[in-house]
């Protein structure tokens, strides 16, 4: 187990940034502090053949640029928020509508667009990073001084352990995500169609056409969104489904079973390099994105992403929870602290 840290470069800002490569016997992860993004995660596959897990970009230019949120931590607020508006404590809150009417994962400037603070440390065996932001009142159009910490540790186990935390002097609005796009062929090898995916849900949210939840839940059975058996994604991906049209694929949030504890929700493997993960999280919801907007994305080592490329796996509570008073709610007091923690296990069949 260990710590590298390394220049990656300055922003156009002139900031100065920095990657941190956290390595076991069996893997290596590296972050960086701008935008605490995942940039890679190295795991060998059946053959002994060391593959690159996530898409992502060679330098710190592509991450300023990074419209599709690439390996970065969102927030303060993940998903989408009808009319860009929430309500707390009967006060409405104007963000920005940056996808059509709607706010999308906090608007243009989001958490990824950031140089965090970080620290290193080594505990029992597991590396870790601890990114802190200092994310001040109305920032982003939400109130409240707000205090957040993103920690990243590579246990033993071939885990990427990540746990959020935020705590502000307002009421005000958490829900926060990683937005990683997971090829388990490898980040240059192109569609993740035929990866095998399962999702511990009996229900997704319904979306109307711009993708908002209607407030519904809709059970997956008889459905191409029933993923309680592992199944291939490219089953589904195009079928004639409404939800799954108006998407272009899936990019939807699951329902997830028996939420308010740490166990596994969701996983995928790809038989091509034996190579499975796991995901487990203590959220009552995922957003599987099969990378449908993607296009032609110039990434790492010469790869150039395409749509189908990748597969996010978003821990998150409800979209637009705060519009809906049975969805969990997202809403932290002030004061109180935010707390939520997601692992990303690696393993080969």
């Amino acid at each position: 187990m260990g710590i590298e840290i390394s220049l990656f470069g300055k922003t156009k800002d002139g900031k100065t940034a920095y990657l941190y490569k956290l390595y076991n016997d069996f893997m290596e992860c590296t972050v960086t502090d701008y935008g605490a993004c995942l940039v890679s995660v190295w795991f060998r596959d059946k053959r002994g053949r060391f593959r690159d897990l996530v898409l992502g970009y060679d330098t710190l230019a592509g991450y300023e640029d990074n419209s599709p949120c690439i390996g970065a931590v969102i927030g303060r607020n993940a998903n989408r928020i009808k009319g860009g508006q929430v309500d707390i404590g009967g006060i409405a809150y104007q963000l920005e509508k940056n996808e059509g009417e709607n706010n999308l994962h906090s608007g243009k400037n989001g958490y990824q667009h950031r140089v965090w603070d970080a620290w290193t440390d080594e505990v029992d065996g597991d590396s870790k990073v601890i990114f802190l932001l200092d994310s001040p009142h109305m920032d982003q159009g939400f109130p409240g001084n707000a205090k957040i910490a993103v920690t990243y540790t590579l246990t033993a186990g071939n885990e990427i352990q990540i746990d959020y935390q935020g705590k502000a002097d307002a009421d005000t609005i958490f829900n926060m995500t990683n937005h990683s796009y997971f090829n388990l062929e490898g980040q240059e090898s192109g569609s993740v169609l035929d990866h095998r995916v399962w999702i511990d849900a009996d229900a997704f949210t319904e979306t109307d056409e711009e993708q908002i939840p209607t407030g519904r839940l809709i059970p997956v059975d008889g459905t191409p969104m029933d993923f309680r058996r592992e199944r291939r994604i490219g089953e589904g991906v195009d079928k004639d489904y409404p939800p799954i049209v108006l998407a272009g694929g899936y990019d939807h949030n699951w329902a997830l079973n028996h939420p308010g504890s740490m166990r596994p929700v969701a996983g995928a493997y790809a038989p091509e390099s034996g190579i499975c993960l796991e995901v487990e999280t203590d959220l009552p919801g995922l957003q599987m994105y099969t990378a449908n907007g993607m296009g032609a994305e110039k990434g790492k080592e010469g790869a150039v992403y395409q749509p189908r490329c990748g597969v996010c796996f978003e821990t998150q509570y409800y979209p637009d929870g705060n519009h809906h008073s049975h969805f969990p709610n997202t809403v932290v007091k002030a004061g109180e602290t935010y707390r939520t923690s997601t692992i990303y296990r690696f393993f080969r069949k």
